[in-house]
This record gives C-alpha cells, sequence and structure tokens, in this order.
C-alpha cells in the first residue's frame, strides 16, 4: 500500500469514528476535572484502549495513560498525547457547581483527537505498514493551578514536579519516545475553520509569596502592628516598576493573585501569601526576571518591617516546535483544511508543560480554530465541532503515517539533524536548581 494510499484509508476511518470520537468528547466535557484529580477521565480513557484491544499501563504522573500499538518493526516511537485536566472557570454555563471545573481549556477535545488517531489507525490495520510504533499518551495537570495543593502532593513525595507532563519526565515515560505530537484548539472567526502551525510559546516559574507582620488593632493600635498586606502590595507596586526594564523580546509576564489577604477587618493583616508566575520566552530569561523580580516582592517588606518567604517551584519550559515536523504538519493541512485557513503565529505569551517535552525531542503543537469566546473564560464555545473533531485528528494521523511510513524514515531523517536543548539529565538539574 503507497503511503497516501494508507493516508486515505486512515481519513476515511477518522470519518466513520466521527460519532465516537464526538461523543467521547462530550462525555469529557461533561464531567471537569482538575489536574491530577482526573479520577473519571482516567477511568474513561482505560475503558476506550480496553474496547479498542489496546494495551496500556497507569500511574503516569498519577492518573495518566500510557498505551501503545506496535509497527511491523519498532525502530522509532512517536506518541500523540492528550490531555486530561480543565481549570476551574465558576461562570462558564458548563462549570461543576462544587468545584468551579471546567473545560473552557479545550483538553476534551485533545484527548478525544488522540482516541480517534487510535481508532483509525486500529480500524484499518494501518501498523502493518509503518515501521515504528505509536504512543497514545493521556496526561494529566497541563494546568499549572492550585499551586498550594500540588506543592503538598511535593511535599508528601506523591509528586516531584507541577506539571503532568514534567513529571511524567522525571518518571521516565518519555524514554522510549522519540517524537511527540498534540493539538489544542483556540479562537477563530473563521466559519470553515482554521489551523495555526509553528510558532513558539514562553515558560514560567511558579511562585509561594509569604509575608509575615504583625496583628494588632486595626484602628485603636495600628502603630503596634504590622501590616502584611500592605507589604505585599508595596512588593507588587516594586515590581510594576521594574516592568519599563523587561525586554520586549523576553516577553515577560508577572500575574499574581491574593489567595489569603488578612482574616478580620479590625485586625492589622499578620499573614499574606500571594501566588504567581514569572513568565519569560526562554529558560535564561526566566532565571534572570525572576532574580530580579524576587528583589523587588522582598523590598516591600523591608519597607513596613515585615518578611517576606518566597517559595519558587519548578514551572514549565518554553516551546519550541520542529520546523521538519511543523513542514509535514503544513503539507496534510493544505489537504484537509486548505491553504487559506492554514495561519502562522507569532511567539505567545502563554505556556505548556509541551514546551518541557520540546526541550528533550522533537514536537509539533498546533492550534486548531474551531470556538469562540476566548480560552479559559465564560465564553468559550466548541463551534465548529468537524474541524476540532475530525480534521485535527486526520492531519495528526497523516502526520504520523510521513514520520513512520517506509521503515520510519521521516522521523529518521529529522533526528538525524535534530540536537535537543536539553538531555533528561540536564533538564532535571534546570529544574532542580529552582528553588
Amino acid at each position: 500500500m503507497t503511503k497516501e494510499e494508507l493516508k486515505q484509508r486512515i481519513c476515511d476511518a477518522v470519518e466513520k469514528r466521527a460519532d465516537d470520537i464526538m461523543n467521547f468528547g462530550q462525555s469529557v466535557f461533561t464531567e471537569p476535572e482538575l489536574g491530577y484529580k482526573e479520577v473519571k477521565t482516567s477511568a474513561k480513557v482505560q475503558s476506550a484502549f480496553e474496547k479498542l484491544n489496546i494495551p496500556y499501563t497507569t500511574g503516569w504522573g498519577i492518573t495518566g495513560v500510557k498505551a501503545r500499538l506496535k509497527g511491523n518493526t519498532s525502530k522509532k516511537t512517536i506518541a500523540v498525547l492528550g490531555e486530561m485536566d480543565s481549570i476551574i472557570c465558576r461562570s462558564h454555563p458548563s462549570a461543576d457547581e462544587n468545584t468551579g471545573a471546567a473545560h473552557c481549556c479545550g483538553h476534551y477535545v485533545q484527548i478525544s483527537d488522540m482516541l480517534g488517531v487510535a481508532m483509525a489507525f486500529r480500524d484499518t490495520g494501518a501498523m502493518a505498514h509503518l515501521g515504528g510504533d505509536v504512543v497514545f499518551f493521556a496526561v494529566p495537570a497541563e494546568e499549572c493551578i492550585e499551586i498550594e495543593y500540588r506543592n503538598t502532593l511535593r511535599e508528601h513525595g506523591k509528586i516531584k514536579y507541577l506539571g503532568g507532563k514534567e513529571e511524567i519526565i522525571q518518571q521516565g515515560g518519555f524514554d522510549d519516545i522519540d517524537a511527540a505530537m498534540q493539538m489544542h484548539v483556540t479562537t477563530t472567526a473563521d466559519s470553515s475553520g482554521s489551523i495555526q502551525i509553528g510558532g513558539s510559546s514562553s515558560g514560567f516559574i511558579s511562585k509561594l509569596i509569604d509575608y509575615h507582620g504583625k496583628a494588632a488593632h486595626a484602628a485603636a493600635a495600628p502603630h503596634l502592628g504590622i501590616n502584611a498586606l500592605n507589604a505585599a502590595m508595596l512588593g507588587i507596586m516594586g515590581v510594576n516598576a521594574l516592568r519599563e526594564t523587561f525586554r520586549e523580546q523576553d516577553y515577560v509576564r508577572f500575574h499574581p493573585i491574593i489567595n489569603s489577604g488578612g482574616d478580620l477587618v479590625n485586625v492589622v493583616p499578620d499573614y499574606v501569601r500571594m501566588e504567581s508566575y514569572v513568565r519569560a520566552a526562554s529558560a535564561e530569561a526566566l532565571v534572570h526576571y525572576n532574580v530580579r523580580i524576587d528583589r523587588a516582592l522582598k523590598a516591600g517588606a523591608d519597607a513596613v518591617g515585615a518578611t517576606c518567604d518566597i517559595h519558587n517551584l519548578p514551572g514549565y519550559l518554553p516551546l519550541f516546535q520542529n520546523k521538519e515536523m511543523t513542514t509535514l504538519l503544513e503539507k496534510n493541512c493544505h489537504t484537509i483544511f486548505g491553504m487559506n485557513h492554514i495561519e502562522y503565529p507569532p511567539h505567545d505569551a502563554a505556556s505548556t508543560d509541551m514546551g518541557d517535552v520540546s526541550q528533550l525531542m522533537p514536537v509539533i503543537h498546533p492550534w486548531v480554530g474551531c470556538i469562540h469566546g476566548a480560552l479559559h473564560s465564560a465564553e468559550y464555545e466548541l463551534v465548529d465541532p468537524r474541524t476540532a473533531y475530525i480534521k485535527a485528528t486526520q492531519v495528526m494521523a497523516m502526520t504520523l503515517i510521513d514520520l513512520l511510513y517506509d521503515d520510519a524514515q521521516g522521523v529518521e531523517d529529522i533526528l538525524a539533524e535534530y540536537k535537543p536543548r536539553m538531555t533528561k539529565a540536564e533538564y532535571i538539574q534546570f529544574m532542580d536548581s529552582i528553588h
């Protein structure tokens, strides 16, 4: 069977599985779960693999599931990733009334498309024509939220890193994988659906910031207290005073929230906890700006006689997509999306733990235009299910064939010229240096 014949067979199989793919996505959408808590979603994924008779292992990043289809040889392995977690958006119409979790991040589409690829490859027997394996990896905890909770998991030894892919990297889950791919939804005004290919995104260092003061009666004896909330406000102002020194090409972001800002209005706040990220476009910039921001935050405490304890936690590294894999994806997008519906985005100041994977191996991470409203907002709405579930699945499946056909020559050619930004040992060393 020629490569083009195999691609057509795969695309036809995705079409036949359209209802199954969409129904799975809707099932996940209606039961959103937060990172490292995706118990129901993980069980659904496992059940789907069992129905497809694809062997899998569990326990990757607590809830992650890793399945594998073998080719006619196993020279190389490509992973298709799908994220299981949601975010907190209590104002979204579909938010869980107890947890506030809502799938306005689009991860339910990712996990469904990953399974859609698995269905098509299983249904067609495509692996007999490919010279490598495909791993289908349902991964947890991409959204770096509930940092206090996750830090508790770290302290209890249940995880080492905050993000799911990072945790799986250190567990060894990517040790037998040569390249990886996943998709993500994004906003579009294109009624025919669109896809963004290439591009990069920032990384971040996560922070828990504690200000300690001294309680006193806020009206009768404020002179006897030390106001931790004022210290925090001054710390934020100090960071704001640095913003003019942030270089545009570094895409620096600092966006704190106050988790605890005092207990009673008539008591001088003696404890304030803030949570934030420091984002930047390179690992070097992350370290550079984090030192300066820490200094400004501590200066706020010094100004009023408070103390400031900063707990820096390893966040995510910047995303860099492989140009050669992107070229293969682009050619397949010509067929499925049409040239007029392909976009080439600039650098994105947001972050994903797919960036961590991209430090170690070639990856692609296209953004599929199929929603209205901003990601992570109450206005999020999937308006183009066909683009989300069918077109995106088809282009990923076709790109897999390009990589693994002809005894995996496509990925062999890419790896021959590829140099990772970090080895796994260097990655672990960098992550562990952040404290």
